[in-house]
């Protein structure tokens, strides 16, 4: 019995002192897009309170799919953890044929962090400074521009074909490995248009290289309020991402629970909220149940989306 009792004791006391090493956030992206820059934000506050470094480490590939089913199988004890976003757990569940992991059943929620908006980005040398105008453009010259976003199936690839679908012009998709180096070739003139995330393409917009046409949400953007909405031209167009942590799934509650606190305590920090607020990102932190009611919400949300656009992947 007291061998018995002393094995039952050894998880607790594991638990009680987690962290005792680094912890590792994978950000499913290239360095550079909006979930990395939210990330860094993130791990640098949350080591404050843990006591140990959590260390970003970009995994990219597959729309983000390679990061996360990295994550879904790893060790249950809370040091690799996921900065998910609408992609891994509610666009690629919906647009791959074969699924790596479960979006639901796969990952223990940690919190929604953040809503964040998207914008339509041109290259300044494109003649069309407006919405109206660069619809005018695309109709005048059908199929000869081309726009770019982070990847197939991602929430800027499908942010482009609402756009395309709403304002009934043609555009080819030009997927990258990531926002970070879409942004590059934008900058360069190697394609005029793009659909990013506010907070990666920011900069770029502040700088004068790249030129912002409309955000993707219902209002604009607090941190820009002069680029008008993409609805404001084309009733009915919104779309946006969120970011959030993940755990894999039968991860300890103590340890879900000491990383809940982190998150939130990080995102409510005055300071990390000024940060976000400066790229629009509304600040959350939520617990993990709402999380999980939140991932099933986005999947109901976008099923018809991904159904219309008949984006499927094999």
């Amino acid at each position: 019995m007291a061998g018995a009792a002393a094995t039952l004791a050894a998880p607790a006391i594991a638990q009680s002192s987690f962290p005792s090493r680094p912890v590792t956030m994978v950000v499913p992206f290239a360095a550079g897009g909006s979930t990395d820059v939210v990330a860094r934000i993130i791990a640098q506050k949350m080591s404050e309170g843990l006591g140990q470094q959590i260390v970003v480490e970009n995994v990219g590939g597959a729309g983000g799919n390679v990061g996360a089913a990295r994550v879904a199988k790893a060790e249950p004890d809370g040091y690799q953890i996921l900065m998910g976003t609408v992609a891994t757990h509610a666009l690629n569940p919906l647009i791959l044929k074969r699924k790596p992991y479960d979006a639901v059943t796969d990952f223990a929620p940690i919190s929604l962090l953040a809503i964040v908006p998207n914008v339509l980005i041109v290259n300044p040398s494109l003649p069309a400074k407006t919405v109206p105008e660069l619809i005018a453009l695309l109709k005048e010259n059908p199929g000869k521009y081309n726009y770019a976003s982070s990847g197939i199936g991602t929430p800027l690839h499908l942010s482009g074909e609402l756009f395309k679908s709403l304002a009934k012009v043609e555009m080819q998709h030009i997927p990258y490995r990531g926002s970070g180096p879409a942004l590059n070739d934008v900058v360069a003139g190697v394609v005029p248009i793009q659909f990013d995330n506010l907070p990666s393409a920011s900069g770029f917009i502040q700088a004068g290289t790249l030129r912002a046409l409309g955000v993707t949400t219902k209002e604009r953007a607090g941190s820009f309020p002069d680029v008008p909405t993409i609805g404001e031209a084309l009733p009915g167009y919104e779309t946006y991402t969120w970011n959030a942590l993940f755990a894999p799934k039968g991860t300890p509650k103590e340890i879900i629970d000491r990383l809940n606190a982190e998150a939130v305590k990080a995102v409510k920090d005055p300071a990390v909220a000024e940060r976000m607020k400066t790229f629009s990102a509304d600040v959350v932190g939520s617990t993990p149940e709402v999380l999980a009611e939140h991932v099933k919400a986005e999947i109901a949300k976008w099923t018809p989306v991904v159904k219309d656009a008949g984006v499927s992947i094999d």
